[in-house]
């Protein structure tokens, strides 16, 4: 791919990081890990409105999500997220036992 200089200004405490990310290793340069913060926000960016566009074509199909909807959800998610941390420690638990 192309790649372009430009100018901008960091602030200080980022361009910290992003040195001290290219001094354990974790980039090859400063301009490589901006680099790769940016495609990250854009990808993030692109899911973000892809997301968007599922709901309202959901919405639009099924009328709006409703609160009550909404709520049904966040508690299952609760129970899954419990489920996946209790599996967690039970499999940190059996390694440390040399299971």
């Amino acid at each position: 791919m192309t790649k372009r200089r430009i100018t901008v200004t960091v602030d200080e405490d980022l361009i910290e990081a992003a040195s001290d990310a290219v001094a354990a290793g974790e980039a090859s340069s400063v301009s490589a890990w901006v680099n790769e913060a940016m495609a990250d926000k854009s990808e993030r960016r692109r899911r973000l409105k892809a997301l968007r566009e599922a709901i309202a074509d959901y919405e639009a199909e099924f009328g709006p999500i409703t609160d009550e909807e909404l709520e049904e959800q966040r508690r299952l998610d609760t129970i899954a997220a419990e489920k996946v941390r209790a599996d967690g420690t039970r499999r940190r638990a059996q390694r440390e036992l040399g299971a």
